[in-house]
């Protein structure tokens, strides 16, 4: 499988209905601490690697490899020695909810 542009990334999540897709640039070796976040996450990262750990369960990604993350999902995020650098989608709660 071929890694898609960000346009395409950003095009493909948009059509499933993210309304924000962003580049997010995790610093090397950086842990971030137990959140959670109000929106849906669709994720791809592009470049070194990361530990997202729900619960119990670390999972971990690579460049190439993509990523959910249903809203208000307790976890932490753990950057790998080079950072990383991924695409996000977010699907924000609609207004009032």
């Amino acid at each position: 499988m071929t890694m898609p542009t960000f346009d395409q990334f950003r095009q493909a999540a948009l059509d499933e209905g993210f309304d924000e897709v962003l580049v997010r640039e995790g610093p090397p070796d950086k842990l971030v601490d137990s959140h959670r976040h109000p929106w849906d996450v669709k994720a791809l990262v592009v470049r070194g690697d990361m530990v997202l750990t729900v619960g119990e369960s670390p999972s971990h990604f690579k460049a190439g490899d993509p990523f959910t993350l249903a809203h208000d999902t307790l976890h932490t995020e753990q950057y790998g020695p080079e950072g990383a650098t991924f695409w996000v989608g977010r699907k924000n709660p609609p207004i009032g909810s």
